[in-house]
C-alpha cells in the first residue's frame, strides 16, 4: 500500500504530534522508508516509517515496531515496539499480530501472557501466517495459554508442514511416531521427518533415523515412497 504525504518542509513537533508545513510536494514515505532500509540507512528508514505510521499505514507501523524491537536505527525499546505492533495488529496486519503474540509469549514490553499470545497467533494464523500457525501448534502441543490438545497441535503442524516448513514437518513426524493427536503411524512419521531432514533440519534427521530403526525393510521402503510422493505432489498427496 502506498501512502502519499505532502511533507516537504513539514516539521513534526513532539515526535508524532502537530504538524507545521510550508510549500509541499508529494513524498511516498513508505516506499522511501523501505528503500532506505535496503541500503542500510536505518535512521532515515525510521524517520520515513514514522511519517507513514503517523498517517495510519499498518505496514509502516509494523515495520517501525520491528525496528524498535531489534534496536535498528533507534535504541531498542520493547514497550515502543509493542505500541506500534498493536496499532498495526488492530488494523488486521498479520505480521504485526504474529509479532505481538511473540512479545506476549516472551514477556517483552508487556507482562508475559500465554493466553494473550495465543489470541494474537490465532488471528494471524487465520490469515495464513505460517509462523503464527506453527507457534499456535506449539502452544497446543505444550499446553501454553490453552489446554494441551495434541489433535489441535497436529492440525496446525500439518497446515504449516504442507507449506514446506521444516520444523513443522519434524514435529508432525514426532506426533505420528508417538501417536500423539493421531494414531501411531511409522510410515507417516518417517515420511514427514524425512521431508524435514531433506531441508537440512538436524532434529528431523535424528527423528527419521530413530523411526527407521523401528520399521521393517518393507515399511522403510513404503515410508521412502510416501515421502517422495508427498514431495513431488507439493505436499498434496501425503496420506
Amino acid at each position: 500500500m502506498r501512502v502519499k504525504l505532502w511533507a516537504a518542509l513539514c516539521i513534526c513537533t513532539a515526535g508524532l504530534g502537530s504538524w507545521s508545513c510550508g510549500a509541499a510536494q508529494p513524498v511516498d514515505s513508505l516506499v522511501e522508508a523501505m528503500a532506505a532500509y535496503d541500503r542500510g540507512d536505518l535512521v532515515e528508514a525510521v524517520k520515513r516509517y514514522r511519517l507513514a505510521a503517523a498517517q495510519g499505514d499498518a505496514k509502516a507501523q509494523n515495520n517501525l515496531g520491528s525496528m524498535y524491537a531489534k534496536g535498528e536505527g533507534v535504541p531498542e525499546n520493547d514497550a515502543e515496539a509493542v505500541r506500534w505492533f498493536r496499532l498495526a495488529a488492530a488494523q488486521g496486519d498479520a505480521g504485526a499480530q504474529f509479532s505481538l503474540g511473540v512479545m506476549y509469549a516472551r514477556g517483552e514490553g508487556v507482562p508475559e501472557n500465554d493466553a494473550e499470545a495465543v489470541k494474537w497467533y490465532r488471528l494471524a494464523a487465520a490469515q495464513g501466517d505460517a509462523k503464527a500457525q506453527y507457534n499456535l501448534g506449539v502452544m497446543y502441543d505444550n499446553g501454553e495459554g490453552v489446554p494441551e490438545n495434541d489433535a489441535e497441535a497436529v492440525k496446525w503442524y500439518r497446515l504449516v508442514a504442507a507449506q514446506g516448513h521444516a520444523r513443522a514437518q519434524t514435529k508432525l513426524g514426532v506426533m505420528y511416531a508417538d501417536g500423539e493427536g493421531v494414531p501411531t503411524n511409522f510410515l507417516k512419521g518417517y515420511a514427514w521427518s524425512s521431508l524435514g531432514a531433506a531441508q537440512g533440519n538436524a532434529e528431523a534427521k535424528m527423528i527419521r533415523d530413530l523411526i527407521a530403526e523401528l520399521m521393517t525393510r518393507e515399511q522403510l521402503a513404503a515410508g521412502q515412497a510416501l515421502a517422495a510422493r508427498c514431495f513431488e505432489s507439493k505436499y498434496k498427496n501425503c496420506d
